[in-house]
């Protein structure tokens, strides 16, 4: 057991110095892996095949959740491939183990109508509404995530070119357009916040003290604006334009290549393998099918 924790912690150093993985990426690998070392030192198991489809239906019967047992498997396959890697194991036992079929889920959205009617309505008077409607239109322009977005630098913007660097999961760049109604409100914001906020220099969006702004924050702007702005009882949360940023683009036409190239979709969960693209093909894609893009 000893031997399978120094793996361990040698591993996950390996994914956070070397992979780049998020801090909550790695927990949850880890978290996962020793549960699966403890259950065979627990059970006094030998690893093969037959204690891994033990350890399995374990899960299964503890979480009744197939997306948990597959995260499960994929982590512990992670592991052990590793060490194959590094010569410490000659092969990867989860080699061959099948994660279960998993139920796809169609993310809830917002109809075009419905984001569009939202965001004409939302009001620019004070600079916290000026923020406000920033914030939603750009999530919207660029499909970024919540953290993402709170976490954009004012030399992340470059306004001449309408595109946005940005930084995702495991520390990857990519560069994504927005349109010019956001680009325009964006302006506005920023030259308010900073005649009012002069000491703030670097983060994009601020809250009342001029202090930045949290994920938790936006989630509770939005369910207070959006109920207040409109008739609909649908839940809202941030992803929600995520998702309908890339529907909406889905549904007009646009490549889905060029759709996962701009939310940076190359998370391990994902299988698909997306080709290449230069910044010509995401410019013009998204000049062309993006909703509340009027050049």
């Amino acid at each position: 057991m000893d031997k399978d924790i120094r793996d361990l912690n040698q591993y996950i150093a390996y994914l956070r110095d070397i992979k780049k993985f998020s801090s909550h990426t790695i927990k949850a690998y880890s978290i996962d892996i020793r549960q699966f070392l403890a259950f065979l030192s627990g059970n006094r198991l030998a690893l093969n095949r037959g204690s891994i489809r033990d350890f399995l239906a374990h899960a299964y019967g503890q979480s009744r959740s197939k997306t948990t047992v597959a995260r499960k498997i994929y982590a512990v396959r992670s592991f052990y491939g590793y060490l194959v890697k590094t010569g410490a194991m000659e092969h990867n036992p989860f080699e061959g183990i099948r994660t279960p079929k998993l139920d796809r889920k169609i993310p809830r959205i917002l109809t075009e109508g419905e984001m569009q009617e939202f965001l004409d309505a939302l009001p620019e008077e004070t600079l916290l509404q000026l923020r406000n409607k920033a914030i939603f239109e750009f999530l919207y322009a660029t499909g970024l995530r919540i953290s993402e977005l709170t976490g954009l630098r004012a030399d992340d913007i470059r306004f001449a070119d309408r595109l946005v660097r940005v930084l995702g999961k495991g520390k990857k760049e990519r560069i994504v357009p927005f349109h010019d109604q956001a680009a325009a409100v964006m302006d506005r914001y920023l030259r308010r916040r900073r005649a009012e906020f002069p000491q703030v220099q670097d983060r994009v969006f601020v809250n009342f003290r001029g202090g930045p702004l949290t994920p938790r924050s936006v989630e509770r702007i939005l369910r207070q604006v959006y109920l207040g702005l409109t008739r609909s009882q649908k839940h809202v949360h941030p992803h929600l334009f995520r998702h309908s940023f890339a529907t909406h683009l889905l549904q007009r036409g646009a490549n889905l290549r060029v759709i996962q190239e701009l939310l940076g979709h190359s998370s391990l969960a994902t299988t698909e393998k997306y080709t290449t693209l230069d910044l010509s093909d995401l410019l013009q894609t998204y000049k062309k099918f993006h909703p509340r893009n009027r050049a």
